[in-house]
């Protein structure tokens, strides 16, 4: 048995009739032009197809995008039926196009390439640049070209409304997210950072990308604003304690203490330009 069969208790025989399953899945309808039966395994990718594709052209979407409190299309995703990333449900589906995330259903995108189906990954973008090139990657994929090019010309307009009123002088300040983590060079939440006219100190601490940090130095590193990942509702865990730890509630009375949702910045997409547009009110009333 193979390692991969082994880690997932597949058998040969097993192996052979999912793709089976599969083969008479895609030889039920002809190839079209624009895939008519998507299924997305990610939360992100969700976003991307809610916003892209015709809602009768989905066949199924993971259930996290169902929950206002993490996800911005909630309200659309709840007319779609949802998966919970498991080959069956996959297949039951009889999907056309596969989307994925690169870092997530890694067992199930294994086995869906081995049995033949059409699959795409994307990874996650690292700055506006990656997110423009991912919309449109994503609306030729699904053959709607104008509904994505729409998509990015109205993202280039906000951020040229916000480039036009950004001061010169930047407000200093830092991200803390659950378990004490920040974020440094080499992120999309740096230039989410620097598009709303903050100076962001992580970066300027040789953080790169994603990295922890102490309490400490977020007391001690003359911050003027401290932005807060926040899930609105969301269930306490351990995680999220250092976001309540009383220093933080301290801080407040020589700081600028902002919350932003988390499902406003988690995903690379249009709800970025909210991110940058709540940052930049924020730091012109502190200012």
């Amino acid at each position: 048995m193979t390692p991969f069969r082994a880690r997932h208790g597949l058998t040969g025989l097993c192996a052979l009739a999912i793709a089976a399953f599969a083969a008479m899945a895609f030889g039920a309808s002809p190839a079209a032009a624009k895939p008519a039966r998507i299924v997305s395994l990610n939360m992100c990718t969700d976003e991307l197809v809610l916003r892209l594709a015709p809602p009768e052209h989905i066949a199924s979407i993971t259930w996290l995008s169902r929950d206002p409190r993490n996800a911005n299309m909630a309200e659309a995703a709840r007319a779609i039926p949802v998966n919970h990333g498991l080959v069956e449900q996959v297949l039951a589906s009889r999907p056309d196009l596969v989307i994925a995330g690169a870092y997530t259903t890694r067992a199930t995108v294994a086995l869906l390439k081995r049995v033949g189906m059409p699959v795409r990954e994307f990874g996650v973008p690292r700055n506006i640049a990656e997110m423009r090139a991912q919309i449109a990657e994503m609306a030729a994929l699904l053959g709607e070209e104008e509904r994505g090019a729409a998509l990015v010309s109205d993202i280039d307009a906000r951020l040229a409304v916000l480039a036009a009123k950004r001061p010169t002088e930047r407000r200093r300040a830092i991200v803390l997210r659950p378990n004490g983590f920040t974020v440094g060079r080499g992120s999309l939440v740096d230039e989410i950072l620097t598009l709303a006219g903050l100076d962001n100190i992580a970066a300027g601490l040789g953080i790169d990308s994603y990295g922890q940090i102490a309490l400490e130095t977020v007391a001690l590193g003359g911050a003027q604003m401290l932005i807060l990942n926040d899930t609105p509702g969301g269930q306490p865990s351990l995680a999220h304690e250092v976001l309540h730890h009383p220093l933080i509630e301290r801080l407040r009375e020589r700081l600028k203490l902002v919350a932003l949702p988390s499902r406003l910045w988690t995903c690379a997409g249009p709800s970025v330009l909210d991110a940058i547009e709540l940052l930049a009110r924020a730091a012109e009333e502190d200012r």
